[in-house]
């Protein structure tokens, strides 16, 4: 019974997970709504006659601003509160969706998507999350989150075709502003206050602490990938709605093509990543979606005359995808130390906003002097070269990252219970929180002992 007391979500835990899951997904969803629509859209305004480059930089110009504020936000809200942080963050990228629904130029366009991008909350909800829940059941609460916004990104890719026929681009980027006010209101009224607030080194970044991640190879190889992963996906979807267009498929048929693909990714990821984590198989999985990605990309390359090919490609795409979104952050957790976990997830957050932002302007310049072929060349060269660093890399231990509340025993002798705990069976590494209150553990996912280190932790 204590043990189902101890991993059981409270119903303020489920509040906040909800919630927050909500309120991230919403914000995901102003920038995946536009995604399939949006280079189509912003090669029609002034500005853009003849000049594909510009068009690029509508399409990625939010993941520079979003780098630049993440952290900064989420730093803000350990000194001004979490909520009030939120609030300020989603009320600039309101404003930046506003603004994006009335400009009447490509350069106005490119403003509001900085604007848009510099209300970058996520840092501060991730906070505000870690203190509505406990160290059992976080990792579940903070993996709903990654759902909400996997999930978001499907339901995008073929509802945003749709509805763009019915309100156009600028009437997307007016409901993200609207839902995006709506969401304040559900942070204020439904969302818990935290008793308090603190740093959680699982969680949150630590400034302080960013050269003791950025000197481990393992993980600036992964953060090599995210940035990849993400520069190929803002080029391809600059490119791809013109190569569909092309050959005859208008903007509002689009989602014939990326429901399939979208619904299939998902599908198939699930099972892929089930083995890699049960059995002990997660970097052949990780390198399998890495050269899922990089065989569609080349695919594209020499097949954007055919209808069927493009929708074989982005199948093959979004399996690719899929898994390396879902593999990538675990991988991150595995390699990391445990209470640097947090701080790498920060640093991997940041390169992924710039991957948005460098494949949006990268795309537009390449199709601008290259066509499509260069957009597609350029791609496929990205998933090559994370391919050969993935292949070089290590595979990654076996193991799981857990944190516990440091017991009354213990308190002010952790020196002791970190002794205590590295007899125990299967216990790779254990760290504590800089107040000594949590005690974080990465454990081997076959031969620990739990109850023993939990027996000791708890001081029995």
């Amino acid at each position: 019974m204590a043990k189902e007391n101890r991993t059981r979500m409270f119903p303020h835990e489920w509040r906040a997970s909800t919630t927050l899951s909500g309120v991230y997904a919403l914000r995901m969803l102003g920038m995946f709504l536009v995604l399939p629509v949006l280079a189509l859209y912003a090669a029609n305004l002034p500005g853009a006659e003849n000049n594909k480059a510009p068009v690029g930089l509508a399409m990625g110009m939010y993941g520079l601003t979003q780098a630049l504020f993440q952290l900064p936000l989420g730093m803000a809200s350990d000194k001004f509160g979490r909520k009030k942080t939120i609030y300020f963050g989603l009320i600039v990228f309101a404003a930046g969706s506003f603004m994006a629904a009335a400009a009447n130029s490509l350069e106005m366009l490119v403003a509001a998507r900085a604007l848009q991008g510099a209300g970058a909350v996520s840092a501060a909800v991730t906070a505000l999350l870690a203190d509505l829940t406990r160290n059992e059941v976080r990792t579940r609460a903070m993996s709903m989150i990654g759902l909400s916004i996997g999930l978001t990104f499907s339901a995008s890719l073929v509802a945003a075709p749709l509805m763009a026929e019915f309100i156009g681009v600028s009437g997307l980027f007016a409901l993200t502003g609207v839902l995006t006010l709506i969401s304040i209101a559900v942070v204020a009224w439904f969302t818990p206050d935290p008793e308090i607030s603190k740093l959680h080194e699982d969680a949150q970044a630590q400034p302080a602490r960013f050269g003791e991640v950025l000197q481990d190879r393992h993980l600036l190889g992964l953060d090599f990938g995210i940035f990849a992963l993400h520069a190929a996906q803002m080029a391809l979807f600059t490119a791809l709605p013109f190569a569909l267009q092309q050959i005859g498929l208008e903007k509002i048929g689009q989602w014939k093509v990326y429901l399939p693909a979208t619904l299939t990714g998902l599908i198939v990821m699930v099972p892929l990543i089930i083995v890699g984590e049960t059995r002990g198989r997660l970097k052949q999985v990780f390198v399998l979606g890495i050269a899922l990605i990089a065989l569609a990309q080349i695919g594209l390359l020499f097949g954007l005359g055919s209808l069927a090919l493009i929708t074989a490609c982005l199948i093959v795409y979004f399996i690719g995808f899929n898994v390396l979104e879902a593999s990538l952050p675990s991988l991150v957790s595995k390699i990391a130390p445990a209470d640097l976990k947090g701080t790498a997830m920060g640093v991997y957050n940041t390169m992924q906003s710039l991957g948005l932002f460098a494949g949006g302007a990268a795309g537009g310049m390449l199709f601008q002097h290259f066509g499509f072929n260069g957009v597609f060349a350029f791609c496929s060269g990205l998933m090559l070269v994370w391919l050969a660093v993935a292949l070089a890399a290590p595979a990654p231990k076996a193991v799981k990252n857990l944190s516990y509340p440091v017991g009354s025993r213990w308190q002010g002798n952790t020196g002791a219970l970190q002794s205590a705990l590295a007899e125990v069976a299967g216990i790779e590494a254990v760290a504590f929180s800089q107040d000594r209150q949590t005690v974080f553990i990465k454990a081997l996912q076959k031969g620990f002992d739990r109850a023993a280190a939990e027996k000791i932790i708890s001081g029995g």
